[in-house]
């Protein structure tokens, strides 16, 4: 574990949801099924195209052409498989059935192991928990269902309600407004470098969860801590004599 920056015990936890709880690359093993020698790279770039939609969305025509985020996940994977599998296969051929499969798949995407340890270790510790996503309210919901987080977050924050993704502090502002802190009593928590960054940039303190062993966005700032997992959020908060964490 890293960190930077002066460290204040926060108030409050917000963690990203897709990549940081919920593995937006599990669905590889299935896309590996459905387009054989392609899966990987679908995975990839299913991902990166879903989260240039949400930039370009946010800041063509002052957020007009805003679509919730499943409407983006659905159309970037659209993108990938007619750049990636149509080529290889005969001219008109259709993909309707693959698309509905992954994207159903993609509502329950696989959680990683230690979520549950760590958001009952913060509600242990009397931390506010939430979500603060680029996921529009029902997947978000869907997705805390199937991976059993029901009742250990007390807040799920969807930029959908400001209609602006982020890297906007439009919606970053949703976790000071949802919890009633100032952005730099709270910690928020993400697997991806530039969603950290630009949070460290609003004025939050900051985890950069980061899982693949990848350098830190060359941008002359640094998150608060660096860790590879989520229990590195532990090491926020001081062990108590009555009750340490365990990271």
């Amino acid at each position: 574990m890293q960190y930077s920056g002066a460290m204040r015990i926060p108030q409050a936890v917000l963690f990203d949801a897709y990549g940081t709880l919920f593995d937006v690359y599990s669905v590889g093993l299935l896309a590996e099924q459905l387009f054989p020698g392609h899966g990987q790279a679908l995975g990839v770039l299913w991902r990166d195209k879903q989260i240039e939609y949400t930039r370009l969305v946010s800041t063509s025509s002052g957020g007009a052409h805003y679509r919730p985020f499943w409407e983006l996940t659905h159309a970037a994977l659209r993108y990938a498989i007619k750049r990636l599998v149509a080529p290889t296969l005969a001219p008109g051929a259709r993909f309707d059935l693959q698309i509905e499969r992954l994207m159903n798949e993609y509502r329950c995407l696989s959680a990683f192991p230690e979520n549950r340890e760590v958001l009952r270790a913060l509600r242990d510790r009397g931390i506010v928990t939430g979500i603060l996503s680029n996921g529009d309210p029902a997947m978000l919901a869907l997705a805390i269902k199937s991976a059993g987080l029901d009742g250990l977050l007390d807040h799920v924050i969807s930029v959908d309600s400001v209609r602006k993704y982020k890297t906007d502090p439009l919606a970053y502002a949703l976790g000071e407004q949802a919890t009633g802190l100032a952005a730099g009593q709270i910690a928020f928590v993400s697997c991806n470098a530039w969603d950290a960054l630009a949070a460290t940039w609003y004025g939050y303190q900051t985890l950069w969860v980061n899982r693949y062993g990848l350098p830190f966005e060359e941008l002359d700032t640094e998150p608060t801590r660096t860790g590879s997992s989520l229990r590195a959020v532990l090491d926020f908060f001081p062990p108590t004599p009555e009750r340490g964490f365990t990271p």
